[in-house]
């Protein structure tokens, strides 16, 4: 069926609400608006929904979030896990509460019940919140730090993490099987929570999910001595972080905590932003600002669903320097393994985890600290798979994982990036620091020094619609026909094609497997510490170039990035 019959069949079936046949009305004489809503149907990738809010196949809708909650409920039912339920947070966007209330109400009509929570929480406390309740999934309404026309629907199952094989093809196909929108269920919340099917949660979650965060406190002595002492701005950037963010470091002890007024409240069009993205330099002007006036050590900002964490901290001289999430993330490595190091002694199979595309800094931690280094694909929910590995096997333990993209974990209580836990260990970090007279940033160059000055960057390119798909796996296969010899002034010593699994040897020819599930990915190893690499956003219209080098200096490392990213430009066309 061609788009326009897609569009007129939404106009004319009556399971679909007359406010949908509006709007939809109010675009008949787009033609391109119109494509665009019905062209395609929103997929159900591995991570679920993400899209543009509004009505349409290709929108973010209570349709959509519907037919996606069917296709979930449909496998929960095949493979028994109804008995279990599945847990439901949602953020401070546009319709996340809506959205999350239709996926309750749809599992609690095919007799899943729903343990939703009373207002906006964390993304990783519904990571947490699965594994306290026992249930079998959990569902997140969220697009993270997507623009305030997005939302998204995140999928769990029952180990915290984001669904992985074979629970993602399994739900993604029981979605796809669904071409009728009038069979999917639903039912009142009233009669919902009569029948014991919807219920609600909070303080329940709230207070053991703090407890678990305080185990992870690895120097209180450290926090004791410089709480009164240490000052941070903090901004929630009007998203989920607010209230669990200052309520950890209150308890802890710490005293001086600004948060940004002007950020504080949350509020789904992001009104002191662009897009609320800690990983843009624009999300910290204000609390830049703060930071000035008051004399902050350190200026912390979480995303919306607050899993992502940006950081600046300030120099002896009294300047602000920006840490990217590899530096955050690398900082935190290196300060959770030591203090395992110096309180416990590290464990024989200790193991410090990243994706492809993270610092090879953290090769250099994991070799200095003699632990094993585990490198897995794109997406939080492969840290989290290793981490169940190691439950199941008995064999391994987790020191640490992070990812370029503000995210880590400390501690096994949840399965996903928390940028609480991250708010709270670098406070902890910069107590620990400031006793000894350091600043975070000392202790950063204390660590160049140690290993090198590693720089890594992204390359991050918007290609959106019919048009833009179409030109993203044209990118993708020109890299695989042709392999450049040398980039930014680097030799290619090995190409990984994760989607073929194969990993070449230039010098040698010599082609082996990566080892790795199939990704639509291409990765160079380059000369000197350097590589790059290259694959679509699977949460955004963007073709992503990831790079990184390892520099003798600040300096010497800023000119070889800037090199490479030249290269990289060049390599995808632009």
């Amino acid at each position: 069926m061609d788009y326009k019959k897609i569009y007129e069949e939404w106009l004319s079936n009556p399971c679909f609400d007359e406010a949908t046949k509006a709007e939809l009305r109010g675009i008949a004489d787009d033609e391109n608006e119109i494509k665009e809503r019905f062209y395609m149907e929103l997929e159900f990738g591995t991570a679920g929904l993400r899209g543009v809010i509004g009505a349409g196949l290709n929108r973010m809708n209570i349709y959509t979030v519907r037919k996606a909650t069917q296709g979930l409920a449909n496998y929960i039912l095949k493979v028994g896990g109804k008995e279990k339920g599945v847990a439901i947070a949602y953020d401070s966007r546009r319709m996340s509460p809506e959205f999350s209330m239709e996926a309750a109400l749809c599992l609690a009509a095919n007799g899943i019940k729903a343990y939703r929570f009373e207002s906006l929480r964390p993304t990783p406390e519904l990571s947490y919140a699965v594994r306290k309740l026992g249930c079998i999934a959990g569902i997140n309404v969220t697009a993270s730090h997507n623009p305030p026309e997005y939302n998204g629907y995140k999928v769990y199952w029952e180990d915290g993490a984001q669904i992985t094989p074979p629970h993602d093809s399994g739900i993604m196909a029981e979605v796809k099987a669904i071409t009728d929108f009038s069979t999917l269920k639903t039912m009142s919340e009233e009669d919902a929570r009569k029948a014991g099917l919807l219920v609600t949660i909070g303080a329940d979650v709230d207070d053991p999910y703090m407890a678990e965060l305080k185990k992870q406190v690895k120097r209180p002595e450290a926090i004791a001595k410089m709480a009164k002492e240490l000052k941070i701005v903090y901004s929630p950037l009007h998203g989920t972080g607010n209230i669990p963010a200052r309520r950890i470091l209150r308890e802890l002890g710490f005293e001086n905590v600004y948060v940004v007024k002007e950020q504080e409240l949350p509020d789904g069009e992001f009104p002191t932003v662009s897009y609320p993205n800690p990983e843009a330099a624009e999300a910290f002007e204000l609390g830049l600002k703060l930071a000035k006036e008051v004399d902050a050590d350190l200026v912390l900002a979480t995303d919306p669903d607050a899993d992502r964490l940006g950081v600046y901290v300030k120099d002896q001289a009294g300047e602000y320097h920006v840490l990217t999430g590899n530096m955050s993330g690398s900082l935190l490595a290196e300060y959770e393994i030591s203090q395992y190091k110096e309180l416990y002694g590290l464990p024989e199979d200790g193991a410090l985890i990243k994706t492809i595309v993270t610092s090879n800094l953290a090769d250099a931690i994991a070799k200095a600290y003699g632990v094993k280094l585990i490198e897995v694909l794109t997406g939080f929910k492969y840290i989290g798979q290793q981490i169940l590995g190691f439950e199941n096997s008995g064999k391994g333990t987790y020191l640490f994982g992070f990812e370029e993209s503000y995210g880590c974990l400390i501690g096994t209580y949840a399965r996903d990036k928390d940028a609480i836990v991250a708010t709270m260990a670098l406070c902890e970090c910069a107590a620990y620091y400031k006793s000894q007279g350091k600043t975070l940033w000392d202790a950063m160059i204390e660590m160049y020094e140690k290993y090198g000055y590693y720089k890594d960057d992204i390359l991050s390119v918007s290609l959106k619609g019919i048009e833009g798909l179409a030109k993203i796996q044209e990118i993708m296969n020109s890299l695989r026909e042709t392999t450049p010899t040398e980039l930014g002034g680097y030799k290619v010593l090995e190409v990984r094609d994760y989607k073929a699994d194969t990993k070449k040897n230039i010098e040698t020819g010599e082609v082996t497997t990566t080892g790795l599930p199939s990704s639509n990915v291409m990765y160079y190893d380059l000369s000197d510490n350097a590589w790059l690499c290259v694959r679509p956003s699977g949460t955004e219209p963007k073709i992503k170039v990831y790079y990184g080098v390892k520099g003798s200096s600040l300096a010497d490392a800023d000119e070889k990035s800037k090199a490479l990213r030249e290269a990289a430009a060049k390599l995808i066309g632009q």
